[in-house]
């Protein structure tokens, strides 16, 4: 019986009648959903020997293909893709692509848990600078920039052209301006959205934990309290324990616990600030500096406040690498539904918070600490000792929530550097080393340089670019829109925007850091 050949462009490659091609990459079966991964055998790695033949010399006609339809020269263009692609073996190594089970609900609780956090607590600062007006326009628009930049990274996670999946941003950027730039422009502000941010986090929880010990033991409470630096010690510990858990989609639970109890305490903030009614002597005109250059600064540092409410954008592409896609269902529709509502959630928490806090403290609100400092400040005694505690537990909660999802690019960095060098998985005991080592890392920092929160300004701005510019003109540079179209202007006007108003904060920052100074107190966090 004659054996049946496929009908393609490439020359045969006979095979032998009995025994079954091996695949060159071996690979979980989740896998098999990638679009840089086929079970075509056209996949062939480069020192792959070809089988011996045993079809007879003389000429044949071929007959019909046993390959499906989807993958024959006339059947799709995909099959041009599918030629081009192969598949990296590392990426069934390595936390964030490890599992590509994910699915919409799945991308709803990382995007919430990573979108909304502690750093919208001061939304209602930048209105006592903007005013009414102003602070609802810019909240607006900025919600609507950010919210546009990640429906770019979406698209362009996947490419119909080469078959590949950027996973990481920093792939995608490499890809799209070469390393060299990847290296200059992108690198540092990535691992400072990652690793800053959970230094912030053991910053906020440690000291949140304290509060809630206050709370909850009382003012008669006899027991001697722990430090702050004890604090921040017994949050990492947890966060580090959590951490241990495998890949991204292994904390689905996880940010879904987190997404909740950050819509738990941005709701019961702004409600009971709203319910104990306007403070007495409350007033809504903008506060004003000194000199014209002092206004000018704070109006940036509002805006800046503003912009830097909304983050996230640094992990959408892994979140996004968790699912499977093909070609008839391609990841970007589930994890497009994902974002539309985990962000008309974030809206429903973070427009409340903002209006509802500067219409409760006006401009009395504190500008360390924000709407929390002021509940604690103004309504201590006013709001059951139960509502307060609850607040608390919400905020170190999501604390601890966010440090797995912010921490997972860090734990996918460090992991990439050992299977390359090794050419072989992690082993779980090093894995657990590295999580480690960098949970407690984060600690140190936050022990030894307690006021990082002083320069936030200035690396803000830097990292700025990363959120509001370099999706414009990833966009530009790969999908190529028509010149002067449309798409074409209002990219560029918003990359350009994004890059000006960096180099704003950059130089606010900068001018904040000479006129006030920085009192750095090493290893003494307050």
């Amino acid at each position: 019986m004659r054996e049946a050949q496929e009908i393609s462009s490439t020359p045969i490659t006979p095979r032998p009648a009995t025994t079954e091609p091996t695949p060159p990459v071996s690979c979980p079966p989740s896998q098999f959903h990638s679009p840089s991964l086929t079970r075509s055998p056209l996949l062939h790695t480069d020192n792959e020997e070809a089988p011996q033949s045993k079809t007879p010399k003389t000429s044949r006609t071929p007959r019909l293909s046993l390959t499906p339809r989807f993958i024959t020269p006339l059947g799709s263009p995909m099959r041009r893709v599918l030629r081009l692609t192969k598949l990296d073996p590392q990426d069934a190594w390595l936390p964030i692509t490890e599992s590509r089970n994910g699915n919409a609900y799945y991308a709803a609780f990382h995007t919430l848990c990573s979108g909304i956090g502690a750093q919208a607590l001061v939304l209602p600062v930048a209105f006592t600078i903007l005013g009414w007006t102003w602070g609802i326009i810019n909240l607006t628009l900025a919600f609507i920039w950010q919210l546009y930049t990640l429906w770019l990274l979406v698209q362009l996670h996947e490419s119909t052209e080469t078959g590949m999946r950027y996973s990481r941003y920093l792939q995608l950027f490499n890809a799209t301006f070469g390393e060299r730039l990847g290296n200059l422009l992108a690198l540092f502000p990535i691992m400072y959205l990652s690793g800053g941010t959970c230094v912030a986090l053991i910053i906020i929880g440690g000291s949140t934990s304290k509060t809630f010990y206050q709370i909850v033991c009382g003012a008669t409470c006899t027991k001697v309290p722990l430090t702050t630096v004890e604090w921040y010690l017994v949050f990492t510990c947890a966060a580090v324990l959590l951490s241990q858990l495998p890949n991204l989609n292994s904390i689905a639970g996880v940010s879904l616990i987190g997404a909740v109890t950050a819509i738990g305490y941005c709701t019961s903030i702004w409600v009971v600030s709203v319910a104990e009614g306007r403070l007495p002597g409350v007033s809504y005109n903008p506060v004003k500096e000194g000199t014209d250059i002092e206004h000018i600064f704070s109006v940036l540092n509002a805006l800046g406040i503003i912009a830097f409410a909304f983050r996230g954008h640094n992990l959408i592409l892994e979140i996004q690498a968790t699912m499977p896609s093909s070609e008839k269902h391609p990841s970007r529709v589930p994890m497009w539904k994902g974002v539309k509502f985990s962000y008309t959630i974030i809206a429903l928490g973070l427009f409340p918070l903002a209006i509802g806090g500067y219409w409760a403290y006006g401009h009395m609100i504190p500008s360390n600490g924000g709407i929390l400092t002021a509940l604690y400040a103004f309504h201590s005694q006013d709001v059951s000792q139960f509502v307060l505690g609850l607040t608390s537990l919400f905020i170190i909660v999501n604390a601890v929530s966010s440090f797995q999802i912010y921490g997972m690019p860090m734990f996918d960095f460090m992991e990439s550097k050992y299977t390359t060098r090794m050419k072989k998985p992690c082993p779980w005991w090093l894995r657990s080393l590295f999580r480690a080592m960098f949970g407690y890392g984060c600690f140190f920092v936050a022990v030894a340089i307690p006021f990082l929160g002083s320069l936030a300004g200035l690396i803000g701005g830097i990292a700025l670019p990363v959120t509001l510019a370099y999706p414009c003109f990833m966009w530009l540079k790969i999908k190529k829109p028509k010149t002067y179209s449309p798409t074409w202007w209002l990219n560029w006007g918003l990359g350009m925007l994004g890059m000006g108003l960096s180099g704003a904060l950059i130089a606010a920052g900068i001018y904040v850091v000479i006129d006030t100074g920085i009192e750095a107190k090493f290893f003494h966090p307050e």
